[in-house]
């Protein structure tokens, strides 16, 4: 937990040092290049991928859910409530910095050079698209550590990533912490309820069993 909270802490640092220089630093030409593509294709791509972001995180551990009472199986109705659990832990720490940093939208502060394809309300550090589904893929893939949940969990998660600065509504920083932020807030949340089953394991699996 320590290693994750120094991480985050670097992350944000950066994020304040980065809005302080010039436009023309590392952070604000990347954004440049990527949110300048004039792909439709890619465009469109893009808006798909960021607006599957909140369905795909909590439609995951309502099927796992739903299909744990139907199959009567108790462990996958525990990595459900794990997901649950996790999406919940990333919202907090997610909102509590941006509401910390308090970092304006790229399009906001150099509304001359970066385009907004879509608007939002809430701040820009971190990217919460990006860490939610950074904290789906790392959750799902600690649950399940195969080849073939890992690689599309993460492949999805990176398009996620991309295309925030592709609309021009985040910093490539704001995306590298927001998937630092939901990789870790997956481990934390993973080893929160490691403890917790340990600990109270045999009184609340009677009671799920009982559910079931």
């Amino acid at each position: 937990m320590c290693k994750f909270t120094i991480i985050i802490l670097l992350c944000s640092t950066f994020s304040i040092f980065s809005t302080q220089v010039s436009a023309q630093n590392i952070d604000i030409d990347l954004l440049k290049s990527i949110n300048g593509s004039t792909s439709t294709t890619l465009r469109i791509y893009s808006r798909f991928i960021s607006n599957s972001t909140t369905v795909v995180a909590i439609s995951t551990p309502v099927v796992m859910g739903f299909v744990a009472f139907i199959e009567k199986d108790v462990d996958l109705l525990k990595n459900a409530l794990y997901l649950g659990a996790n999406i919940g832990v990333d919202g907090v720490l997610t909102y509590g910095l941006k509401h910390g940093i308090g970092r304006p939208r790229p399009y906001i502060t150099y509304p001359t050079i970066i385009t907004a394809y879509e608007t939002q309300t809430s701040l820009s550090f971190p990217s919460g698209h990006t860490s939610l589904a950074f904290t789906t893929a790392t959750a799902l893939s600690i649950k399940y550590p195969k080849w073939y949940v890992i690689a599309p969990s993460y492949f999805w998660a990176c398009s996620v990533g991309f295309s925030r600065m592709n609309l021009g509504v985040h910093y490539p920083s704001d995306v590298l912490a927001g998937a630092f932020l939901g990789a870790g807030s997956a481990y934390i949340t993973y080893k929160i309820n490691e403890w917790f089953w340990k600990k109270h394991g045999n009184k609340k699996l009677k009671k799920l069993q009982a559910n079931l």
